[in-house]
């Protein structure tokens, strides 16, 4: 809005306005001049909020001139900047702490002195005006007494809900919000609501109760103190389904969560009491992986509501202790339903994510999930944040732990409303959560739901909080339960009688006891794979058939030439129309196949078969090297094209295609993307980073969700992490992309050659995840269409490349990507190592090679180098160079395949990594147990590489180029 009238915030600003006027009536703005011009000439004041009005809607500013009246004009004006300062700063002097130990301090603007009123005006009437806006300034009681206006204004603003709208800068938005605050009456609920919420927090308050009796020495992280959070989330679910949702995706922290799988998610209670006293293993006989604490766990199910015949979906996303780092992997869930849901206007699928008052002004990734909510490919239309706010985190309080009043202003950077609520009035909560849920359901837009309670125990029930917050634990130590407090309320109030309020306690006890009891003998039923999209999809201990992956060659050439074709009306780049030209020609068999032509016909094939593909980080669209120009714009228009998005579109027009630049993320984009995964194994998801080493930027989702998931809470997913990998002289930052880090966390056994029987193999299965490193078009074609023909799914690690991209060597014949098996060396899929050239057959027993003195083992870029000095020296006769391209789970069958090949030749592993890094620490002991198993000397195993070193490359060209002909040198010659 203009610096108008009801602008003003001040009673200093408004004078500083009409000196500024006197001195030049041309220096205000319009609408404040046709005020000001009428101040001497006694406009009355109906006269003159008619006059604004006109001047709102017709830009005219004329305000007819009347005799003076009672009313002077600046005390009406100055009304209304009382009546916006509690608008903007009520909520400072709101009722909003249970404990009553942090007391607002009086805020002088919102003091009618300030504005020239006394006790004398306190009967008058004023003139509120018809600004065409909601609540007090609306024109349906346009003069009321000062008395009853700073009534209404203090049971709206300063209760038990604090209200932060005002800096929305959406009119509309912002007088949506009044009409819903600035009632003439307080929000009120029927009896039969009053009893629901009464039955819903005896549920919330007497399961604590419960399992603080039976497991006095357990950490449960219980929700004592914040009880009203299960009501509260009972009302949200009530009014999402009456507003159309159908699902709610859920994320919280370990505090409470127990309470809401048990009360709100209804996982059943027998089996969260068997979990205490030890539990029965899941899955007796089959896989059952590491499994976790009992409050990490997720579930899901359909719950019933008060809308007549609808029921709501929920899902609560496993996550770790590392706090918020859930967030946006409940978003890429929740918009992954959207999509396979036809959710469009994605009022169906609502995500809510539950945070602690520490965490979101502390944790960065609470900020990039904000950051997300309205970006184009990245938008959940809406998320619901709950903050239950303790006023301590941990041990820390709140002004040790952040610069800002409230622990949720982050939210108001993004134009996201805030309510306070006090924790202990119930009614309150219900409300605001209804209110949050109406927002999101009209705007599609976040909103910030600011629980102010309070945590009985410490940081768990065996930890001692006096040691560092003894004068607020001696408040809480006598302080009445929320429950104890609302059943006195209705009681006092005629609502219900004592009896009836002791059988409410008495049912709840009832079923606890005998959930308790059932709990002894409950025996898990085996895990769902989070929806119907994975019926039938296999688990780690179910053998799977290896699948073909290669291509029909009419279909090749088809789609090939879809994707290379740019529409006659479209104005591309010079550079982009000779790349599309180049590709079309590969599609006709007329040139080899680059790596980015490989990608996006692995992507397009895909499609055509049916299934989702979805590309997504920093610069992907172009592609960090300016490789892929998957989505290109026009030179004259700057109109958006991608002829991926045109392949097999849905039933409904959508396309199966997504390709997005995310926002300067890795944390948050990479869990986005984690999510979008989970939801349907008939996809494609790829988080693509700019530079391999930017990863280390998702670590926590890399060590805490990708790479233990699985074996933690038996959740799968096929996510591919493509990070750009190899030593080309661009420093310590642009070389690696830490592919030790992932090689270190594979979960197999350095000591143990796995059965490799191609009927019965179960190597990648038993496995965490993959690592690969591929040198071919065609083989990272196989690679990634091996990634969804599979009955089950891992995470895919792909050290990619930078320079090979155009290296003319790194080339491909189209007859590698099809499914035509005209000899045994070409193939029709991925293959985990490639033999050396000389190589003719790929059987188990190859007729031997004595000649070979060297066998060479290696992965990516370096291959190029090798056999290019290789052939200079003229020793393509004896040295074999063998290419690695699946790193882990480990070749061990092609590797001991090569050395029968080559059974006098020393082996050697060269890598461009420092020792320390890399490959090598990984691949020396299995390559020493294969060695072992086939009779030959495991301590003859020989390293080619750089030095060990703190950083991962130099800084120094010159360096740089010495030590890359060195470990060639090194792997050939020394």
């Amino acid at each position: 809005m203009s610096d108008s009238f009801i602008d003003g915030t001040s009673a200093a600003y408004l004078e500083s306005l009409e000196a500024q006027f006197a001195e030049n009536p041309s220096s205000v703005d319009k609408s404040w001049g046709a005020y000001l011009q009428q101040l001497g000439a006694g406009a009355s004041p109906e006269a003159l909020a008619e006059g604004f009005a006109n001047y709102q809607m017709t830009g005219a500013a004329s305000v007819p001139t009347t005799t003076a009246s009672q009313q002077s004009i600046q005390e009406s004006m100055r009304l209304m900047l009382l009546v916006r300062a509690y608008q903007v700063s009520g909520h400072r002097a709101a009722d909003l702490d249970p404990l009553k130990l942090n007391q607002p301090e009086p805020d002088i603007s919102l003091d009618p002195a300030l504005y020239g009123f006394t006790e004398a005006d306190l009967d008058r009437e004023f003139f509120l005006g018809t600004w065409r806006m909601k609540g007090f300034l609306s024109e349906e009681r346009p003069t009321r007494t000062l008395r009853d206006i700073l009534k209404r204004l203090k049971q709206c603003y300063c209760g038990s809900v604090g209200y932060e709208y005002m800096h929305i800068a959406d009119r509309d938005k912002c007088n949506w919000l009044r009409e819903r605050i600035e009632r003439p009456e307080p929000p009120s609920y029927s009896k039969e609501r009053k009893l629901r919420m009464l039955d819903r927090l005896a549920w919330s308050e007497m399961f604590e109760n419960f399992l603080s009796t039976k497991y006095t020495a357990a950490k449960r992280f219980g929700l004592e103190g914040g009880e009203t959070l299960i009501p509260g989330m009972k009302a949200m679910i009530d009014k999402g389904s009456e507003l159309g949702v159908e699902s709610m995706t859920l994320g919280m922290p370990h505090r409470g969560r127990l309470n809401v799988l048990a009360n709100v998610v209804r996982k059943p209670l027998a089996a969260i009491f068997s979990e205490f006293q030890g539990g029965v293993k899941p899955h007796e006989g089959g896989y059952t992986g590491s499994g976790d604490v009992k409050y990490h766990l997720g579930t899901s199910y359909n719950r019933p509501t008060h809308t007549p015949g609808k029921n709501m979906h929920l899902a609560l996303v496993a996550n770790p202790s590392h706090l918020e780092a859930v967030n946006t992997v409940v978003l890429g869930k929740a918009r992954a339903k959207q999509y396979y849901t036809g959710d469009v206007d994605r009022s169906k699928v609502m995500p809510v994510l539950l945070h602690g008052d520490g965490a979101f002004s502390g944790q960065g990734i609470v900020y990039e999930t904000l950051d997300m909510s309205a970006l184009p490919d990245y938008t959940v239309g809406g998320t619901i944040h709950i903050v239950v706010n303790n006023q301590v985190a941990f041990t820390t309080d709140p002004k040790f732990s952040r610069s800002s009043p409230y622990c949720t202003d982050v939210a108001k950077g993004l134009n996201i409303p805030v309510f306070h609520v006090n924790g202990d009035d119930v009614e309150a909560v219900a409300h605001v959560f209804e209110l949050a849920t109406e927002w999101r359901q009209k705007f599609n837009e976040d909103c910030v739901i600011d629980i102010v309670c309070y945590r009985k125990f410490g940081h768990n029930e065996i930890d001692e909080p006096s040691f560092t917050q003894p004068l607020m634990y001696q408040v809480i130590n006598k302080h009445t339960s929320a429950l104890q407090q609302y059943a006195d309320t209705l009681v006092k109030s005629g609502v219900c009688s004592p009896d009836e309020v002791a059988a409410v306690r008495e049912n709840v006890t009832k079923v606890l006891s005998e959930e308790f009891e059932n709990g002894k003998s409950y025996v898990p039923t085996s895990a769902d794979w989070l929806a119907s999209f994975w019926s039938g999809f296999k688990g780690p201990d179910q053998s799977s058939r290896i699948q073909r992956t290669g291509v029909s060659p009419d279909i090749l050439e088809k789609l090939g030439n879809e994707i290379s074709t740019l529409p006659d009306t479209f104005n591309p780049h010079r550079a982009v129309k000779r790349v599309y030209a180049s590709r079309n020609k590969m599609a006709h068999g007329e040139d080899t196949v680059d790596w980015a032509m490989a990608e996006a016909l692995a992507f397009a094939t895909l499609m055509d078969e049916g299934n989702h593909v979805r590309l997504s980080g920093q610069d992907v669209e172009r592609g960090t090297f300016g490789h892929r120009h998957a989505l290109i714009h026009d030179q004259k228009n700057a109109d958006r094209y991608c002829s991926l998005s045109k392949i097999n579109p849905l039933e409904d027009g959508r396309s199966r295609f997504s390709i997005s630049n995310s926002s300067l993320s890795e944390f948050g984009i990479m869990g986005f993307e984690l999510g979008y995964s989970m939801e349907n194994p008939n996809s494609l998801v790829i988080w693509e980073a700019q530079f391999g080493d930017f990863a280390n930027g998702a670590q926590v989702i890399i060590d805490q969700f990708l790479s233990s998931g699985e074996s933690k809470w038996l959740r799968q997913t096929g996510l591919v992490l493509l990070l750009p990998h190899g030593y080309d002289g661009q420093g310590p930052e642009h070389s690696s992309a830490r592919l030790e880090r992932f090689l270190q966390m594979a979960d197999d056994d350095a000591d143990v050659i796995p059965d490799m029987n191609i009927e019965t193999r179960m190597q990648i299965q038993e496995n965490n995840w993959q690592v690969v490193n591929c040198t071919t078009p065609a083989n990272y074609f196989h690679l990634l269409r091996r990634q969804v023909h599979r009955e089950f799914r891992k995470p895919l690690i792909v050290m990619s490349p930078k320079s090979l991209l155009r290296h003319p060597m790194v080339r491909s014949p189209l007859e590698e990507f099809d499914n035509i098996e005209d000899n045994d060396l070409a193939g029709c899929r991925f293959r985990r190592l490639i033999m050396d050239d000389s190589s003719k057959t790929r059987d188990k027993n190859p007729e031997p090679q004595p000649q070979f003195k060297r066998l060479v083992l290696c992965s990516g870029k370096v291959y190029y180098e090798l056999a290019a000095e290789r052939a200079k020296l003229g020793l393509n006769d004896e040295i074999a160079i063998c290419r690695v391209e699946q790193i882990s789970p480990f070749p061990h069958d092609l590797v001991a395949r090569e050395l029968r090949r080559y059974p006098s030749a020393e082996v050697i592993w060269c890598q461009e990594e420092p020792k320390n890094m890399g490959a090598w620490s990984y691949v020396q002991p299995r390559l020493q147990t294969v060695l072992k198993a086939s009779s030959r000397d495991p301590l003859a195993l020989r390293y080619a590489g750089r030095d060990p070193s703190a950083s991962t490359a130099t800084g120094f060209g010159e360096v740089h180029a010495r030590e890359q002909i060195g470990l060639v040198e090194d792997a050939l010659v020394n």
